[in-house]
């Protein structure tokens, strides 16, 4: 081996030996106890330097098969739980009493905004009148119903009635008149009134939406979405005992279901936005005046709503 390949292998070995020095934690050469502490490891540690030599020509080359020594396992470093806890941070009871309660502190997402029901019955005035609510309708045009409309049909009865009927949206005929159920259906539904010993003029009509839909189609959730407060006003102002929802739309609008009119029908349910309100549901009389085999059906229904009005039937 020439002296310019003796002086590379002394490199790689000095590179070697820092890189061990480096494992072992030594930094600095400065660090004179550290590097005591490894030349004793190193010295029971490490394999003595293999000498190198010119091999003898056509020598055979060996290789050593002693097994490598292992190094000593040093000691291991203390655990974070065996290290001490940190104080608790202490504030003085001024500053606890300056800091904001829970109720004035923000909302981790920001302030929730509340449901559309609720946020209609917070948003009414108290004591406001039907004529209020109207009034604040205008000409309403809150949906996109107000564009094929001829007029608004806001409602119309007793402003104290006990029952209260609400259907689906003005047909035709309430359009061009303005008036809730005064079609055929609406004919129908003055008897079926009647044949529970009321008045129309005791009772209280409206519709879930007060816009008729192109077509007599099923309003859409957008409408139902900018009609309905005005409607949960009307009732939170009637304060009516019972209400008579018409059919599956106004149904499952102001009680908030997707169960179907079959299922709920005649049935005593709960009015989710006022306390002490009840709710039967019944068919509509344009499904009746198509379907007259469902009368019958309807009829019960009706004399469970008489029933609940004379106090004979618990809700």
């Amino acid at each position: 081996m020439d002296a310019r390949d003796e002086f590379l292998e002394l490199v790689r070995q000095a590179k070697e030996h820092l890189r061990y020095y480096q494992e072992l934690g030594v930094t600095a050469l400065g660090d004179t106890e550290r590097l005591a502490a490894v030349a004793a490891i190193a010295k029971t540690a490490l394999p003595a330097p293999v000498e190198l030599k010119t091999p003898a020509p056509q020598a055979e080359l060996t290789v050593p098969t002693s097994p490598v020594p292992t190094l000593p396992t040093l000691p291991a470093l203390p655990t974070l739980m065996a290290m001490p806890e940190p104080p608790l941070l202490t504030l003085p009871l001024t500053t606890l009493e300056a800091m904001p309660k829970s109720e004035d502190a923000p909302l981790l997402f920001g302030e929730l905004e509340p449901a559309p029901q609720a946020a209609a019955a917070a948003a009414a005035p108290v004591n406001e009148t039907l004529e209020d609510i109207r009034r604040e309708m205008g000409d309403c045009q809150r949906c996109k119903l107000w564009s094929t409309r001829t007029n608004l049909v806001f409602g119309e009865g007793s402003p104290t009635a006990q029952l209260m009927f609400v259907g689906e949206g003005p047909g035709a005929d309430e359009d061009a008149s303005g008036r809730p159920f005064v079609g055929r259906a609406g004919q129908l539904l003055t008897k079926m009134i009647e044949a529970i010993d009321l008045k129309r003029e005791q009772v209280y009509i409206a519709n879930v939406v007060k816009s008729r839909p192109p077509g007599n189609r099923t309003p859409e959730a957008d409408e139902v979405k900018a009609c309905k407060p005005f409607l949960l006003r009307q009732i939170a102002c009637i304060k009516p005992k019972l209400i008579v929802t018409l059919g599956n739309p106004a149904t499952q609008s102001l009680l908030e279901t997707k169960v179907g009119i079959t299922r709920l029908r005649g049935e005593v349910q709960t009015y989710p936005h006022l306390p002490g309100v009840k709710v039967i549901p019944t068919f509509h009389p344009a499904y009746l005046l198509r379907s007259p085999d469902k009368k019958r059906e309807a009829w019960d229904d009706l004399k469970k709503v008489r029933a609940f009005l004379r106090g004979e039937l618990e809700g």
